[in-house]
């Protein structure tokens, strides 16, 4: 399915930059916050700005495009890729990860008598390239 199906399948006019926004998510997979797409984009797009990359995020919320990661307390990052999965962010970096999950916590017997709307499934350390980099800087 192209871009353009794709968001038309969630009732979105495919715009020229909703269609950028969303191809930059799904070609990168970065997991970005509103200023890395405008600051990308606008180089490109020099007529872009923040609010429109804001509300076209808003937008792909609303329709089930996008989900909104919980994983930053500083920025919000989003994600193209809405299957069960989790995320792994480096505490030193601030790269995110992709995590697969083998159980959805909505099954848990406890939580059958609550109305489940978001889970979030997610892990903070420190990355395999800045453990090494700290293994070294503490020689």
């Amino acid at each position: 399915m192209n871009i353009i199906e794709t968001l038309q399948q969630r009732d979105i006019k495919p715009s020229y930059l909703r269609l950028k926004i969303l191809e930059y998510m799904l070609a990168r997979k970065n997991h970005p916050t509103v200023d890395m797409v405008y600051e990308e984009l606008s180089k490109e797009i020099p007529t872009l700005s923040r609010t429109t990359v804001y509300n076209t995020f808003n937008l792909f919320l609303q329709k089930g495009l996008v989900q909104k990661l919980g994983i930053d307390d500083v920025e919000a990052h989003y994600d193209a890729d809405i299957s069960l999965h989790g995320h792994f962010r480096c505490d030193h970096c601030g790269k995110i990860w992709d995590l697969p999950v083998k159980t959805d916590v909505s099954q848990i017997e406890g939580l059958k008598k609550f109305e489940v709307r978001t889970i979030e499934y997610y892990a903070k350390g420190l990355c395999d390239q800045c453990q090494k980099c700290q293994r070294h800087s503490n020689k």
